[in-house]
């Protein structure tokens, strides 16, 4: 099956959702939204699913929200009729998309990702609650809104994934990680050359897909209950709700919005990184 922002097949009891909006580097808009919780209930519900796979065509995994439609959206909602930025109004509108991210950690059977290219942004938002990652090495990770006009949504992956001291690390910098250096920090799995991402990645989930599916239900159920506690996923989401709200209605993410809306939005993310000298401003070789 394939819609505007997802091909989905079945193969050997793995469910492969693949992002096929290439072109856009598969930036995150209403109808990715939407098809994916759609794509995420279906294998639910489906008993030949045992495993999902989710994985991108093209040159990145997920670039992030896309700023085309998003930052217009924040400078409309300032000129229109309302007093005031509507906080709870807001949140509803966030978790609107991070809800959906979340089945990934909470749907009970595995989920896998597999990443090359960019996944940053909003594409660590969604990506960071599959339980297991796999990267390429041209995979690049981190969460440049940091600098400005975000946080992330549910920051307890960062902590849940990193430790404490690194989730800071990389949060009070925006700086991103390669693959190489998410593996060895702990953020995801592993990372293999770009030309095996997807063969290995479809046989890690073929071997689990062995199990019976009541048993790799009951593992997760089980593993998802034991860092509960720890980690407090609805209280940390809720928080990542309210707290990216705020971060965008500061004054400096108002002007990084108008800043958007006189130069565009690529430029104005140009202009966020070049003190960094990383992302999309980092020196060609």
């Amino acid at each position: 099956m394939t819609t505007r922002a997802l091909r989905v097949t079945t193969i050997e009891g793995v469910r492969r959702i693949t992002l096929c909006r290439a072109d856009e580097y598969n930036t995150i808009t209403l109808a990715l939204r939407e098809e994916l919780e759609t794509a995420l209930r279906q294998a639910d519900n489906d008993p030949d699913a045992r495993v999902v796979l989710l994985d991108a065509e093209g040159p990145a995994f997920c670039a992030g929200y896309g700023l085309d439609w998003a930052t217009p959206a924040q400078a409309n909602e300032a000129n229109s009729e309302r007093r005031v930025w509507d906080s709870v109004r807001d949140q509803k509108m966030i978790s609107y998309f991070t809800n959906t991210w979340a089945l990934l950690h909470e749907l009970p059977i595995p989920t896998i990702a597999a990443v090359q290219g960019w996944c940053i942004a909003g594409g660590t938002d969604m990506i960071l609650n599959a339980d297991l990652i796999v990267a390429g090495e041209s995979a690049r990770f981190g969460y440049p809104p940091a600098r400005v006009w975000g946080v992330p949504e549910a920051p307890w992956v960062w902590v849940a994934r990193l430790g404490l001291e690194r989730a800071k690390r990389y949060l009070f910098t925006g700086d991103e990680l390669t693959g190489a250096e998410a593996a060895a920090a702990g953020m995801i799995l592993e990372c293999v050359p770009d030309d095996e991402l997807q063969d290995h990645a479809l046989a890690l989930a073929r071997r689990m897909a062995l199990l019976p599916l009541n048993q790799l239900q009951m593992m997760k159920w089980m593993l998802n209950d034991v860092a509960r506690p720890q980690y407090q996923p609805d209280t940390s989401r809720l928080l990542g709700f309210v707290f990216d709200g705020v971060a965008r209605h500061t004054q400096e993410g108002l002007d990084f919005v108008a800043r958007a809306q006189e130069i565009g939005w690529r430029e104005s993310v140009r202009e966020r990184d070049r003190p960094f000298g990383d992302y999309g401003e980092r020196p060609k070789p």
